[in-house]
């Protein structure tokens, strides 16, 4: 019996390199033995309810696009009945989820997973009704992938994030949050936020000593805004080792907490507006997205 594949991607992605190796990636399906139907992004989260909606109909899913387009794949999968299994083909500016489980950024690498791949359970978070591949944010800087045009993504790439940031710099102000987990209550006033499950976010390596990607586990990171140059280094430095810094820089792992600030917090999931928020609660779902990877790919996990 024919085995059913459902490749979608966004063609825009990048540089829109996804065009350039495309009939090729798809001859490479054809010659496995799949029979294989194409959807194109036609809008944003329009991938959603088309994943949703026809996911369960197909033996393989491959996603092709930046962070962005795996986002709505997720979210998309999360919805199906019975999510098939799932191989991503990087093909955005950062690609921070594919870093993280050692995906080839090379597009016809990352598709021969198709064939040499094994399957690994990855952890995905759910925030409120939503849900998020590796990192859920707010605060400084985190705007910066979603309003960054995305011809100056395609021309510049990662320096084009790095630019926007700047302009940024002199208008930063902290967010009055409290934070609920079951293994502790934090409130303060906070630049930024991050809830995690990456080994690199925005396509900064983050230190990989205890991160694993299936032990349901999020890594949680809180910065005060400091007040001098010799605070702003020490934050520096807990970042290079994550590790708390004293009322500076806060470093946990959990389950599950509940963010709630005194005003409406804007968020992003994965690069993409997550929305504004005054309360919400994040819940690691274990092992919820069966994805393929490399065999000897060193994915952290338990």
């Amino acid at each position: 019996m024919e085995k059913k594949l459902l490749f979608v991607l966004n063609p825009h992605a990048g540089r829109g390199a996804v065009r350039e190796s495309f009939l090729d990636v798809i001859d490479s399906f054809v010659h496995e033995g799949y029979q294989v139907s194409v959807h194109t992004s036609q809008y944003a989260g329009e991938l959603i309810d088309y994943i949703a909606a026809h996911g369960g109909e197909y033996d393989l899913l491959v996603s092709s696009g930046g962070d962005g387009t795996l986002n709505e794949t997720v979210n998309g999968l999360m919805h199906c009945d019975h999510p098939p299994l799932l191989c991503y083909i990087p093909a955005g500016t950062v690609n921070d989820f594919a870093s993280s489980l050692g995906i080839p950024k090379d597009m016809t690498k990352a598709a021969a997973l198709v064939t040499e791949g094994v399957p690994f359970d990855c952890d995905i978070g759910r925030f409120g009704e939503k849900y998020f591949s590796y990192v859920a944010a707010f605060g400084a800087f985190t705007d910066v992938s979603y309003q960054t045009p995305q011809q100056t993504k395609q021309v510049f790439g990662k320096l084009a994030y790095i630019a926007e940031g700047i302009k940024r710099l002199p208008n930063l102000s902290p967010y009055h949050v409290r934070i609920r987990s079951g293994e502790q209550v934090l409130e303060g006033d906070y630049l930024y936020g991050m809830v995690s499950n990456s080994t690199s976010v925005a396509g900064l390596k983050l230190s990989e000593d205890h991160i694993y990607l299936n032990d349901g586990l999020f890594e949680v990171l809180l910065v005060r805004q400091p007040r001098n140059m010799a605070e702003q280094q020490a934050i520096l430095n807990g970042l290079l080792k994550r590790e708390t810094v004293p009322d500076l820089l806060t470093v946990f792992r959990t389950a599950k907490l509940e963010v709630e600030s005194q005003e409406p917090l804007a968020w992003t999931l994965d690069g993409e507006f997550g929305g504004d928020v005054e309360k919400v609660e994040i819940e690691n779902c274990q092992g919820a997205i069966r994805i393929l990877v490399s065999p000897n790919a060193g994915i952290p996990a338990e």
